[in-house]
């Protein structure tokens, strides 16, 4: 499967969040929507990614947009990361991988070395017509927060 390229429609999904309530993706047409993959909770890139968004919030409420994290990681690992951290926006569980697939951000990754598969960081800007505006590959953490603000602000 092709990963969705800009001005495609943003495949729809459902999936429960960290509360376990169900989220529709089509249920946020109207609004800007971050969709932001990541490998892991709680782990030192993903912590920094989700805690640069949540200090980064107030700026994405004010322009009405919706922050949607997703990893293969379970509700209650999502639960445990949420309150940890007191992330205001919503975390998916996708353990059947099966957004990820659709977005085709799950493959082969390297570390140290060692060669596994995993979830690529990678995020879709979706405008409030549901479809891709932006595709960031290869997301770096610390800046990604700033850099989507930004793209919102001059889309």
């Amino acid at each position: 499967m092709a990963r969705p390229s800009v001005g495609s429609k943003a495949p729809d999904f459902t999936l429960l969040d960290q509360d376990g309530v169900a989220h529709t993706l089509s249920a946020y047409r109207g609004s800007t929507v971050l969709l932001y993959f990541y490998p892991k909770d709680d782990t030192p890139g993903c912590t920094k990614e989700a805690c640069m968004l949540r200090d980064s919030f107030p700026n994405f409420s004010q322009k009405e947009a919706v922050i949607l994290g997703i990893s293969p990681d379970s509700v209650k690992s999502h639960k445990k990361f949420a309150e940890k951290y007191s992330l205001p926006f919503t975390l998916l569980a996708d353990s059947e991988k099966e957004v990820v697939s659709l977005y085709d951000v799950w493959g082969k990754k390297k570390f140290m070395g060692r060669e596994y598969d995993g979830v690529f960081r990678t995020s879709f800007l979706i405008n409030p017509e549901g479809d891709i505006a932006k595709v960031y590959e290869n997301v770096r953490p610390e800046v990604h927060a700033a850099e989507v603000l930004e793209d919102i602000s001059h889309g």
